[in-house]
Order: C-alpha cells, then structure tokens, then sequence
C-alpha cells in the first residue's frame, strides 16, 4: 500500500518522527494535542450527494473525532480552503456556516486558515486540543485481559454512502449518519474523568476491523471479538438485506462511522452506562504477528496483515 510505504519513508526522513503514530500528536511543552484532516472533493466527498453546509460540518466534526479518541477537550481549529473559479460566495457563506454551527456546538474557535484556488473543492482543517486527563489514550496502550468497548452503531454511514451512490432508497438516518456524523465528544469527556491508567482508543473513521487491527498492531496484541455484541442498526441490516449486499462488509470495512473503540479494564468498564458503551470483545496475548479473530454464530474470521492490506481503504488504488 502506497500510504505505508510513503509514511515509511517520511519516518525515516525526519529527524525525529517521535510524534508520528497516532491520529493525534500530543506537544508536551504546551500540553495540547494537535490533529489534521483533508477532504478533497470527488475522493471523500461529492457536491452532487452532500450540501455546502453539511460539509462545512463533517469537515470539522471528523477533526474533533480524533481529539475524542486522544480525550482531548475540542479548543481551536483553523482552516484552509481550495476551490474552483466556479464557486460562488453563496458555496462559502453555507460551508462556513457549518463550520460555525459545530464549533459552536463543541465550544471551539476558528483560528485563522487559508483560501487558495484549485481544480477541486478541498478542505483542510487543523484541530487543536486540550489535554484533560492525567492519563493518556494510543493504540499502544491495550494490554491482556483488556474489554474491548465501543460506542454508537456501525455500518451506518458506509450503507449512506452506497445509497448516494446508488440511488438507493433508504432510511433518513442512515444518509444522516454519512453525511452529517457527530464526533463521541460526551463520551470521552466521561473516559477521560473516570480513567486511572493510560488505556487504548481509536476512532473508528476507517471502519470497525481496521481499527481493531491497528491497535492489534501498535501494541502488539491480539483482539477478540463477538460479531454479535457489536451493535449494528436494524435499519441497516434491513436495507442491505433488500439490496441482496452482506451488511456485515459495511459494519467490519465501511469506514466512517466515527464512533470510538476503547481497550479498558474491567473496572474502568464497571463505572460506565453499558447502555452507552458496548463490551464486544477481549484483549488477548501479546503476539509477534498480531490478528484480530472476529468470532460468528457458527464460525469465526481472522484479520491478518494480508486481508487488511486486501480490505482496507486504499487512497492510491
């Protein structure tokens, strides 16, 4: 995969690459922590399926998504700006327009950008945090024995963008969940408040078994999981049993569900509303060459580094 091979070689160009590995990078000296995120028209998203105001809104909600998986308090963003000759203020006023309306809603500030020309519509957004907890939260911190919880529902947004693309009918919630996704803020706050250890979490923006094998990968274990207990929608399913589509390739692959993925121990998992945050699975022994095993009614499925390369969203394919 291309994207490996590219953040292979800036690791070894930089001089110090000791803040590349997570979606965040926590800067010690100002104890922030710092996240960027690009979405480029026709590759992340399509002006004929989404709104300029939606998307002001996704681009700086899928920012706040990875400060919630660092349990980073949302405090500033700033944004840079590229389009076409052919967009009109109107485009400008409505994309800022959900720009503000999330930050308002978060408590963040716009602190400046940038406004350039190009062949696409592409946003970039940088997201700054503050640190709010005495501990800290990477995929390198899962240990044995650890609950592997989650938040929301999967498959959703992924079943979205089939629909759009499509044209498919389907559920209002379900396009919702796509097109206008809301950042586990709330339920960060309350890991951050509650946790007494340095624990592992992700978001979930590249799909529910991607970020399972990652963190099998920075730490070096292996994840078990019950494919029953992962909460999925009823109307997904039913709309991809009416499409004649496996529902359970938009829940394991999809990708852009941005809910959050803990590996926790059980007393941490105790204090919680299991209503809130759902126990699927377990972390298993440190590996060498660690897979996450996703168990089913009458089988199971093992991820290794060949079907996730396989299965994994590609930029460069």
């Amino acid at each position: 995969m291309k994207e490996f091979d590219f953040l292979k070689i800036i690791s070894e160009k930089l001089t110090d690459s000791s803040l590349i590995g997570d979606d965040c990078a926590y800067l010690e000296d100002f104890d922030l922590f710092i996240t960027q995120d690009t979405l480029v028209e026709n590759v992340h998203f399509s002006l004929y399926t989404t709104s300029p105001y939606l998307l002001g809104r996704k681009s700086v909600s899928v920012n706040l998504s990875d400060l919630a998986a660092a349990l980073a308090a949302p405090k500033f963003i700033t944004v840079s700006l590229s389009v076409p000759s052919h967009i009109n203020n109107d485009f400008v006023s409505e994309l800022y327009r959900g720009i503000n309306d999330v930050c308002n809603q978060y408590g963040v500030k716009v602190a400046g950008g940038d406004i350039t020309g190009s062949d696409n519509v592409i946003i970039s957004i940088t997201a700054i945090g503050k640190r709010q907890s005495l501990f800290f939260a990477s995929r390198k911190y899962a240990k044995k024995g650890d609950l592997i919880v989650v938040t929301g529902n999967f498959g959703k947004s992924a079943a979205g963008l089939y629909a759009l693309s499509e044209f498919l009918y389907c559920e209002e919630d379900i396009i919702s969940s796509h097109v206008n996704p809301h950042p586990r803020i709330s339920e960060a706050n309350k890991i951050a408040n509650l946790t007494d250890c340095d624990i592992a979490v992700t978001d979930t923006s590249d799909g529910l078994a991607d970020s399972l094998y990652k963190i099998a990968v920075s730490s070096k274990h292996s994840l078990r999981i019950d494919f029953d207990k992962v909460p999925v929608s009823q109307n997904v399913i039913d709309f991809a049993n009416r499409n004649n589509i496996d529902y359970k390739n938009f829940v394991k692959w999809g990708g852009e569900d941005y809910e959050l993925l803990f590996c926790m121990p059980e007393n941490l998992y105790s204090k919680l509303n299991t209503n809130e945050f759902i126990c699927i699975g377990e972390v298993q022994n440190k590996d060498n060459s660690p897979s996450v095993i996703i168990e089913y009614a009458n089988s199971h499925e093992r991820i290794t580094q060949e079907i996730f390369e396989a299965k994994t969203f590609n930029h460069f394919k």
